[in-house]
């Protein structure tokens, strides 16, 4: 589960909920619910206890009492570390939440630092920084005076950039990312940052980079609206989002994927003309390839083929 240290503070609810545990383990979920009710009858106000028993439920096909409990959990933590509103929202025919609780992005990242590297590259498979650099590499991209690399994580995306940039900042979420990015000592910048809150400032960037991180931003219209004022002229917006059919799509991965038609209207609403797709496996999920695209975008040409081609360019 996602969440703070799973304990309760009170030893027997503990006791009832690793024997909960032990019944999931075995998929016996009603059983595993029906334990962990009675752990929470002597913790009830254990959110992280009631986002589990809904996750009991949901497995045991439950959806009603699923919601309920994350619903309590969600009362006692309104800011939802867990992602409760998120599996409520799945319930639902057609998913309504356009962005994810920043607590949630915060807790799941500052939990995964730890292994994030070793789990995302030597078991999904991730090329996210290998597919921006070649993007950027197609356009004419040779240096940057200064970058920004959103999401920056462990450092992944920064230690592809850092030859081709003569500064380079980097904005995360999670502080715990944030510390091993700072061990490699790669950015001239690191800062914590909500990337949904980022404001305008006197700041111009040649190059504006997000490796796999708009998946758990939701809607882009704030985010790209900030780079659109925020590049220097002739700079550039690089970034890779999962492919959907709908424009924004929450998936049960509790991740958001985007369309083509979405992306491109957000990007022309901020102001960009010269615009290439590019598809893309980004990684694997549970063996499976992750469909995705690349863009980069900029509102001024960067290279002469934009100038034959007579403005935006969408490249499959």
């Amino acid at each position: 589960m996602v969440g703070t240290p799973f304990s309760s503070g009170h030893p027997l609810a503990d006791r009832r909920a690793d024997f909960a545990a032990t019944m999931a383990a075995g998929a016996a979920w009603v059983d595993a619910a029906e334990v962990m009710s009675s752990a929470l009858e002597l913790a009830p106000d254990w959110a992280a206890g009631w986002y589990q028993l809904g996750d009991y439920f949901e497995s045991a096909c439950d959806a009603e009492a699923a919601a309920t409990a994350w619903r309590k959990a969600i009362e006692l933590e309104p800011g939802d570390p867990f992602g409760a509103g998120l599996k409520i929202d799945l319930q639902r025919a057609v998913p309504v939440v356009e962005t994810m609780p920043t607590a949630f992005v915060e807790t799941l990242f500052d939990q995964y630092a730890p292994r994030f590297e070793a789990s995302l590259v030597g078991k999904l498979d991730y090329t996210g920084p290998d597919v921006i650099m070649r993007a950027l590499t197609e356009v004419g991209f040779e240096r940057a005076s200064s970058a920004i690399d959103l999401g920056c994580g462990t450092g992944l995306m920064g230690e592809a950039l850092r030859e081709r940039c003569d500064w380079l900042g980097g904005y995360d979420v999670s502080q715990e990312m944030l510390k091993q990015a700072a061990r490699k000592g790669i950015y001239d910048f690191l800062g914590k940052q909500d990337l949904c809150a980022l404001e305008v400032s006197d700041l111009r960037y040649d190059l504006i980079v997000a490796a796999d991180v708009f998946i758990y931003v939701g809607a882009l219209e704030r985010v790209i609206g900030w780079a659109a004022n925020s590049l220097a002229p002739r700079g550039q917006v690089a970034f890779t989002v999962e492919r959907g059919e709908a424009p924004l799509e929450l998936r049960e991965s509790r991740r958001f994927a985007h369309s083509e038609e979405y992306v491109l209207g957000v990007l022309r609403n901020a102001g960009f003309k010269y615009i290439t797709l590019t598809d893309c496996v980004l990684r694997k999920d549970r063996g499976v390839d992750v469909k995705a695209f690349c863009v980069v975008a900029s509102m001024e040409p960067l290279v002469s083929r934009f100038d034959r081609d007579g403005g935006e360019v969408v490249a499959a």
